[in-house]
């Protein structure tokens, strides 16, 4: 990452447990994980500065998906919600839902920046990249996570980057994933629920991220939320998965009325507009501050409006020429299939003067072997030995079928996988036989204290570790 966290866990360490400190050793990961060397088959080592290092790989590679057709499970589904189909285990990549959201975390170093800046403006900036990263994850990443069961969990302890997080899956239909994160200087909390609602449209999958997210900055007295952007996965049927992002994402200040409006673009026709992200800052009496502009698969810059204006200006003067002649490339046959993944994936156009907000972390060499995960997303399933005596029974870690498909044992997995549904099914029907209600464990619900709408908070007391009344779900 090339970052310097400035966490000293010393200060950290006095207001936490015995048992949540082996935690930390644990989930301890290094930022660096990609200078590693050394063993092939995921083992963690330990080098001699004594700084722990996570594994760099999955157990087994990712297995192909080439001989398996969407379309014969997909035809019966035009329209319908998602989450009440079964997909086959081989469309899943080896992490849950609730993994998946951790991955808000891998550029928690915004987070920091944003703690760390005096001016409201440049914390703004800081944190609207912040949103962005927070989606970058998701890049050629087109294996679905498997959906929570109800009550699953997960945590993760960053020491070398200064946070814990703990998120449960709060209802199962419709699905909600609720988490919670807090910086152990305590200077950040982050939180927010998901409900991610999926639409089938014949040839792409749109998921539409409902929920509201919530970054609290203590030092400073500051709350943004934001709702993430529309993701769709195209091509489901015939060709290559590609993945695009679109939207709106408003990001409010509650504290001072500055907003961020940040306009994640469809990818238009000649896929000019693909991952392009372009937005601005404006103070509460509407006056734009600055004007940010990037890709969210690769960097964000910012600059100020009226140097941003100018520039549109001349591309557009200088422009009219190239608009007639599109490059070869991009040109479409009117065979073409209109939804094809555009050829052309020109980069960010830098206009001068602009300072650099983020720019996304290289994945490891050997990322396309294991389902387009980046180095952080490969540790968040690692079981290390003695972790199963502090984690939570109900920890996305210890369950059978996401462990099995890791290891590369496909039939067990998808066995699993059945089973665990069933015994959910089962479950249910129990509690709807004696008018039991189910009682989530971390989180309850309620409303958000910024935008007065519905929420999912969280209760407090998991890093406690009292898991007697876990449900048993694996």
């Amino acid at each position: 990452y090339g970052f310097h966290t400035g966490f000293d866990s010393d200060n950290s360490s006095g207001d936490f447990s015995e048992a949540n400190h082996k935690v930390a050793e644990m989930l301890d990961l290094d930022p660096h994980q990609s200078n590693r060397t050394g063993k092939h088959n995921g083992e963690t080592e330990i080098q001699e500065n004594g700084i722990k290092r996570h594994r760099t790989s999955l157990p087994a590679p990712m297995f192909s998906r080439s001989d398996f057709s969407v379309w014969s499970i997909l035809k019966k589904c035009i329209g319908l919600e998602l989450s009440k189909i079964t997909m086959p285990i081989v469309f899943n990549e080896p992490l849950s839902f609730l993994q998946r959201i951790t991955e808000y975390m891998e550029h928690i170093y915004l987070i920091n920046k944003a703690c760390s800046h005096a001016d409201p403006l440049e914390r703004m900036q800081a944190v609207a990249a912040f949103a962005v990263s927070a989606v970058a994850s998701q890049w050629e990443r087109t294996g679905k996570p498997f959906n929570p069961l109800l009550g699953e969990t997960y945590e993760l302890t960053r020491e070398d980057l200064g946070f814990r997080f703990i998120s449960e899956q709060v209802s199962h239909h419709p699905p909600i994933s609720a988490f919670y994160s807090e910086g152990l200087n305590k200077d950040f909390i982050f939180h927010g629920s998901i409900y991610p609602k999926l639409k089938f449209w014949g040839k792409s999958i749109e998921a539409e991220p409902r929920g509201t997210i919530t970054l609290e900055l203590l030092k400073h007295n500051e709350a943004y939320t934001w709702t993430n952007p529309t993701c769709c996965v195209h091509n489901v049927i015939i060709g290559k998965l590609w993945l695009e992002q679109y939207g709106m994402v408003e990001i409010v200040n509650h504290s001072t009325g500055d907003k961020c409006v940040l306009n994640f673009k469809p990818c238009g026709l000649f896929g000019k507009e693909l991952h392009r992200v372009e937005g601005y800052i404006q103070d509460k009496n509407r006056k734009k501050l600055c004007v940010i502009y990037g890709k969210w698969t690769e960097c964000l810059w910012c600059t100020d409006p009226t140097t941003y204006e100018t520039y549109k200006k001349n591309e557009k003067r200088g422009g009219e020429q190239k608009k007639l002649k599109p490059s070869e490339d991009v040109i479409k046959s009117e065979n073409d299939e209109a939804d094809d993944m555009p050829e052309v994936q020109d980069t960010v156009q830098f206009i001068p003067g602009s300072k650099l907000l983020w720019r996304i972390n290289c994945r490891p060499p050997n990322s396309s072997q294991m389902y387009n995960f980046t180095s952080f997303a490969v540790s968040l399933n690692e079981l290390e030995k003695g972790m199963e005596a502090i984690l939570a029974p109900t920890d996305c870690r210890l369950r059978p079928d996401i462990r099995n498909m890791e290891n590369g044992n496909m039939d067990v997995a998808s066995k699993e996988k059945e089973r665990l549904e069933e015994k959910q099914r089962a479950a249910r029907k129990e509690r709807a036989k004696d008018e039991v209600e189910w009682h989530t464990r971390w989180f309850h619900q309620g409303t958000n204290p910024y935008t007065g709408t519905s929420d999912w908070l969280y209760s407090g007391g998991y890093f406690d570790r009292n898991f007697s009344d876990c449900p048993d779900i694996y």
